[in-house]
């Protein structure tokens, strides 16, 4: 049986290339996001500590893994890193966004390379739909990632890439135009060969919003690839906790979240977007393409920890609430087969979304790592050591080469890499 074992395992890079979106989207989960690095769009190498102080390391990375993030989500500029009159991307540039990508790699974690902001040339110029602008846009789009998805051709599907970041799109109108910018992303890619004819692709829903794109995104580009297509949006709700920083005639900030932690007297509760407004959300993106086998990224996602003074007022409480909202985004998503990527910038001061402080690799904001580390001990179903294990086929059981039960679900394995058995497999994670 071991010998066989051994022998099936030599089949496993084909079997996890064969994994679909679906899959590899469920096992990115929980995610990261180097924020406010690479995306800064000014063109030389000292753009990657523009925003922020801290220049990416291999330990920095490693540090990320330890703290049980599978997953990185690499925002990155590259029409500012055009050489002078040319739609050539800086050689200097495209060599230290691959050193940043295969620090992740290193660490057996998944990453989503984008095109981000990148200072607006195409995300925020929906304005303007005309036929020359889409078509020149188009033209430069598929430049920009002929020639990223030629440096990364041979890199296996560990490595996803996200057209663009937020687009801005309002109306039925712009969608189309959107629709035409991702199809030149997809046939940029697909066109270069190698593993990039089956790599997964991830779009982005307009605005990343999930109301908008369930509204205005009626249709998905076509792709040679067969289920290899993630669809990407953000969840930054309610604006008046992640976001608002004063109280305004209309509204007051929140600054408790979660029925459990509001404070009794306080005018900063929530009075809105708590834990079903975040489900119903959730529920509602997932359903978008239900027979499309097209899997839900969460590109960012956060909520800004503050210094709560006043009278009446609860630091404590809303510490709490931060924990929770992260605990409750992590778990919803992850039953829903959904990655949640956080928003993390290294600007370690408040108020701030800030989790991990990467000038001395410590953790800034406990609560929210706390909420993430919480749900992903509670996604996890391992069966008890004295189970009786079933047959090496049963389907729906993992077993590690020992023929030991490890879990009744491939999904939940406690996150733990290595080569296991599954309905009859052999797979390795």
């Amino acid at each position: 049986m071991r010998k066989l074992l051994i022998f099936a395992a030599l089949a496993v890079c084909q079997t996890i290339w064969a994994q679909d979106a679906m899959q590899i989207v469920k096992d990115m989960a929980p995610g990261w996001n180097l924020g406010n690095t690479l995306e800064v769009p000014q063109n030389n190498l000292s753009a990657e500590t523009a925003w922020q102080p801290t220049k990416t390391s291999q330990d920095i990375i490693d540090f990320v893994k330890e703290q049980g993030f599978r997953s990185v989500r690499i925002p990155c500029a590259w029409h500012a890193h055009f050489m002078p009159s040319t739609t050539t991307i800086d050689e200097t540039w495209m060599k230290r966004v691959k050193e940043v990508v295969d620090y992740c790699i290193n660490d057996g974690m998944y990453v989503v390379l984008n095109s981000h902001w990148d200072g607006g040339w195409l995300e925020n110029s929906f304005t303007d739909t005309s036929e020359a602008t889409v078509t020149a846009k188009c033209d430069t789009l598929k430049q920009i990632w002929t020639q990223i998805a030629n440096e990364f051709k041979d890199y296996d599907n560990k490595l996803l890439f996200a057209g663009l970041n937020e687009p801005a799109v309002e109306n039925a109108t712009q969608m189309t135009a959107l629709l035409r910018y991702e199809q030149a992303f997809i046939d940029a890619v697909r066109a270069t060969g190698g593993n990039n004819s089956d790599r997964v692709l991830v779009i982005q829903g307009p605005t990343t919003d999930i109301d908008k794109t369930v509204n205005l995104m009626n249709t998905l580009p076509t792709d040679t690839a067969v289920d290899k297509l993630a669809l990407e949006v953000h969840y930054y709700a309610p604006w008046n906790f992640w976001g608002m920083m004063n109280d305004e005639s209309w509204g007051n900030m929140f600054f408790y979240w979660g029925s459990e932690n509001h404070v009794s007297g306080s005018s900063h509760n929530a009075t809105y977007g708590e834990e079903d407004f975040l489900m119903e959300q959730l529920d509602k993106i997932g359903n978008i393409f239900p027979d499309k086998h097209i899997p839900i990224i969460i590109g960012e996602y956060g909520a800004n920890w503050r210094n709560i003074k006043g009278t009446g007022e609860s630091q404590e409480k809303h510490n709490a609430s931060i924990k929770h909202f992260y605990k409750t985004l992590n778990i919803e998503a992850m039953k829903r087969g959904m990655a949640p990527m956080v928003w993390c910038t290294n600007y370690a001061n408040r108020p701030s979304m800030t989790i991990i402080n990467r000038s001395n690799l410590s953790i800034y904001n406990q609560y929210a790592m706390d909420g993430i580390k919480e749900a992903l001990s509670s996604s996890r179903i391992v069966c008890p050591e004295n189970t009786a294990p079933p047959s090496p086929m049963a389907r729906n059981v993992v077993f590690d080469l020992q023929g030991r039960v490890v879990s009744d679900d491939i999904n939940h394995i406690g996150r733990t890499s290595g080569i296991y058995i599954y309905n009859g497999k052999i797979v390795r994670l």
